[in-house]
């Protein structure tokens, strides 16, 4: 089970999760410290590490819509946070898949803050409200990317199976 720390509207954009202002920062072990920079509260608990691996945020329709930063998914990445929005923008979705972030499609979801949630394969409970949300599940080929932890640990592993290692 998981806790929602944080929700969004639709159409959030990557300027929002990370604000151009920071681009010259570009180490993923950096980028976590500008996440949701413009929400001061927000950003606080996550440099406070006062978030939990594994909490969720959760958004709306068209989350990360805009530039094509990879920096907005490996901020959320350093903060082990899972992603549940209604949906994603392509380019965002496809940085959080080459980089490991947990991401979870599920159109109807309502959840606030406090909220527990279960993230099953097809499914996902709010455990505080009694409500099931059914999830578009992602091809099994991307899932098995984000699972290795994104596509250079999951090409490693295939080179070092192809290898016979």
């Amino acid at each position: 089970m998981a806790t929602v720390v944080y929700t969004v509207g639709d159409d959030i954009s990557t300027d929002v999760i990370y604000p151009g202002r920071y681009m010259a920062t570009v180490l993923p072990t950096e980028t976590p410290q500008f996440a949701f920079a413009d929400d001061a509260a927000f950003n606080a608990q996550l440099k406070a590490h006062a978030v939990s691996a594994g909490s969720v945020l959760v958004g709306g329709k068209n989350f990360g819509c805009g530039s094509s930063r990879e920096q907005a998914v490996s901020c959320l990445n350093g903060h082990e946070l899972t992603i549940v929005a209604r949906g994603f923008a392509r380019i965002f979705l496809q940085n959080a898949i080459n980089l490991g972030l947990r991401v979870v499609v599920c159109p109807t979801i309502v959840a606030a803050v406090g909220d527990d949630l279960t993230i099953a394969a097809t499914e996902v409970v709010n455990e505080t409200k009694g409500q099931r949300f059914p999830i578009v599940p992602l091809p099994q080929s991307r899932q098995a990317i984000i699972d290795a932890g994104g596509l250079i640990p999951f090409t490693r592993q295939r080179l070092l199976v192809e290898k016979g290692s």
